[in-house]
């Protein structure tokens, strides 16, 4: 009986480690794995009405650095906002305001969460937001309703 728990002892000594090792992996894959950064899309410039032009100088003043160039994503920071998840039915104009000045939890993607920017204004938010919704327009982003 002895030996049975001196081997249980010595396989728990050894399944701990491995386990911590695994559970590091997982993770960094997650932050630094091939689809991290890689979640980038190209996006197809439109003409920007005034309003938009004006969200594109504080996007890029505030959201660029994290959402990349033009809301195309690719940074490792956060997701494209040019993207089917953000369409317009499932992400409402008041969800992306709520999350400017809120922030909102990790959902959908794997970045983690967003911190609110208490530097955006509000009349920012909403040139923003035209900006964001007219290049997801002029890339055959259109409202649907969310389906899990």
């Amino acid at each position: 009986m002895m030996k049975n728990k001196t081997s249980n002892t010595k396989k728990n000594k050894l399944f701990m480690p491995i386990a911590i090792v695994a559970g590091v992996g997982v993770v960094a894959f997650l932050i630094f794995g091939p689809s991290a950064g890689d979640d980038a899309v190209s996006v197809k410039l439109p003409s920007l009405s005034p309003l938009a032009v004006a969200g594109e100088a504080a996007f890029n003043a505030n959201c660029a650095v994290c959402h990349g160039k033009n809301g195309g994503g690719g940074t490792k920071l956060a997701p494209p906002l040019v993207h089917d998840t953000y369409n317009p039915g499932h992400h409402p104009d008041e969800a992306f305001r709520a999350a400017v000045h809120n922030g909102t939890t990790q959902h959908h993607w794997h970045f983690g969460n967003m911190p609110p920017a208490p530097q955006v204004s509000d009349a920012q938010v909403t040139r923003i937001i035209a900006y964001i919704r007219e290049l997801q327009a002029a890339n055959g982003i259109v409202a649907h309703p969310h389906q899990m």
